[in-house]
């Protein structure tokens, strides 16, 4: 049950003051009734749990309304006033001096409103600042991101692919005339660092952003990821046509990417379901294995990519058990 469907007050709060309401009654009828004390003990009865009842309904309201101190002060003067008005009734009517106290609290009221209204704009203007910049921020990131790989890719990788070509025909020559098996050692040496640096250099500019990403998006980058993790990964993709903002992207392929990881460390051979879709704001994603589970939610890999998602204010989540580890994860695309 929501929050919203529970009572203010639960029924085992109830039942004490109930049982001692009866029991008060019970001793002013046994006392020969007379003058009805009983309903004074009721209203001390009853004035904190209204009090409770009061300030619990208001902070129920949605995060969006405003449920600070204020609020929830108005709520208990109201409870106030309103027992201020059954005092005077209790006690005969007569002169109405509730609306002293009421004319009180309405004033400290009207002040704190006047008062606290500069301060909460001026919050809610820098936490919008805040969020538009930090947006900002990641947006740039992402696109530095991917200007870095697109130079590594095109540039510093391409550059070591035709060294390691020239000296793989270098070495050709020099072993058709003759040359000595020392030099012809140095340069086999020389190819196979530069055929090494190739894969670091590929390794490193596929842990920025893949070119299939920036180029044909989200949906043809895990199909490639699924590809090279073998026949046991199936995707299912449900994606609208305009594409998420670079940085979204960016963090959905990589929370795709260590969750794969995470699947053939934990259950290497185990069937792997990764689901993707995609709402009016939200892009969701979801990979399951049908491993032994063990994974931690902890660890550097999975850590790393709940920052990343709550980073752009996204929801990231880590469930293994003996029957599968399953990954979601949340990103907001408006």
């Amino acid at each position: 049950m929501s929050d919203r469907g529970k009572p203010l007050i639960g029924r085992a709060a109830l039942v004490p003051p109930a049982a001692l309401a009866v029991l008060l009654l019970a001793i002013w009828a046994f006392s020969g009734a007379g003058y009805f004390w009983p309903m004074w003990a009721w209203f001390g009865l009853a004035l904190p749990l209204a009090l409770v009842a009061a300030v619990r309904r208001v902070r129920r309201r949605p995060e969006s309304a405003n449920r600070g101190l204020g609020t929830q002060a108005l709520a208990g003067c109201t409870v106030l006033v309103v027992g201020g008005v059954a005092i005077w009734l209790m006690s005969g009517a007569g002169y109405f001096w509730p609306i002293w106290p009421a004319m009180g609290l309405a004033v400290g009221a009207t002040l704190h409103r006047t008062l606290a209204r500069p301060r909460e704009r001026q919050l809610e203007v820098r936490v919008q600042e805040l969020t538009r910049t930090r947006a900002g921020a990641v947006d740039v990131q992402a696109s530095e991101l991917r200007r870095i790989e697109r130079d590594l890719h095109d540039g510093a990788q391409a550059r070591l692919v035709a060294l390691s070509m020239q000296i793989g025909r270098a070495e050709e020559r020099l072993a058709g005339k003759g040359a000595d098996q020392g030099d012809l050692d140095l340069l086999r040496q020389a190819r196979q660092e530069a055929t090494a640096a190739i894969s670091e250099l590929r390794d490193l500019a596929r842990g920025i952003a893949p070119p299939v990403l920036a180029d044909r998006g989200l949906r043809a980058a895990v199909s490639s990821l699924a590809e090279r993790s073998g026949a046991n990964v199936k995707v299912h993709t449900d994606l609208i046509e305009r594409r998420p903002p670079p940085a979204i992207e960016n963090a959905a392929y990589f929370v795709v990417a260590e969750s794969l990881t995470n699947a053939s460390k934990h259950a290497p051979g185990a069937p792997v379901q990764i689901t993707i879709w995609c709402g009016p704001s939200q892009l969701g994603i979801v990979v399951a294995d049908e491993g032994p589970g063990g994974a931690d939610a902890g660890g550097s890999g999975l850590s790393g990519l709940r920052k990343r998602v709550q980073a752009l204010d996204g929801w990231f989540e880590v469930s293994s058990t003996p029957e599968g580890t399953t990954i979601r994860a949340t990103l907001p695309i408006e």
